[in-house]
């Protein structure tokens, strides 16, 4: 897929989808005091942030390494990615703790679990910078540029999600988490058929 430096943009902020962690972060940060939530917030966007960029960087190599094709990257980035957009439309269903063990869990101060990890760099983000960098590592200052756009924007949404989780209500959050997880789904899709029909063109070439 030809990416722009918008679409790829999109792409991203689709993926780390930071209106559907809102009630996430919100209820991680519940026990955190108040003056302290915006610290930790953009602490862990930034610990996504060198996550993602360690690994649009040395994308290729670990490609490389492991011998694998693009093809079979954008296959699997695919894969992973409709995996994450049926969960964004139909999230599963949430267990409370119940035990003393996860009581402190939840009282403590998070640190790269599950903030930065896998809630913003997830598996979905990892592969679909890779998969950018080596569609075209020519436009690599593209990507970055659009990852630190895409960072920008999950911080300021993430600093404000307790007031927009009160304007918006849990209801309309939910909704808009549905929507994108339905043009992912289509994203998705639509990466699943490019790398089978570049998978049959390789065979017809046989």
């Amino acid at each position: 897929m030809n990416y722009t430096f918008l679409s790829a943009t999109i792409l991203l902020i689709l993926i780390t989808d930071p209106v559907g962690n809102i009630p996430i972060f919100v209820k991680t940060l519940r026990h955190v005091a108040p003056h302290r939530r915006t610290l930790v917030i953009v602490r862990e966007v930034m610990i996504a942030f060198l996550l993602l960029l360690l690994f649009m960087f040395v994308g290729k190599s670990f490609l490389t390494t492991m011998n694998l094709s693009d093809v079979s990257l954008q296959i699997a980035g695919g894969v992973i990615l409709f995996l994450i957009a049926l969960r964004m439309i139909f999230p599963p269903i949430e267990h409370k703790p119940d035990s003393a063990l996860a009581t402190d869990e939840l009282l403590a101060e998070p640190l790269i679990v599950p903030l930065a990890i896998p809630a913003l760099a997830g598996p979905s983000a990892l592969a679909t910078v890779m998969l950018l960098v080596s569609q075209a590592p020519e436009r690599k200052l593209e990507w970055v540029a659009a990852l630190t756009v895409t960072m920008l924007v999950c911080a300021v949404v993430l600093v404000l999600a307790e007031r927009i989780q009160r304007l918006l209500g849990e209801r309309v959050v939910i909704a808009v988490e549905r929507l994108m997880g339905l043009i992912l789904v289509a994203v998705s899709v639509e990466m699943l058929l490019r790398g089978f029909k570049a998978v049959a063109q390789d065979f017809a070439k046989i």
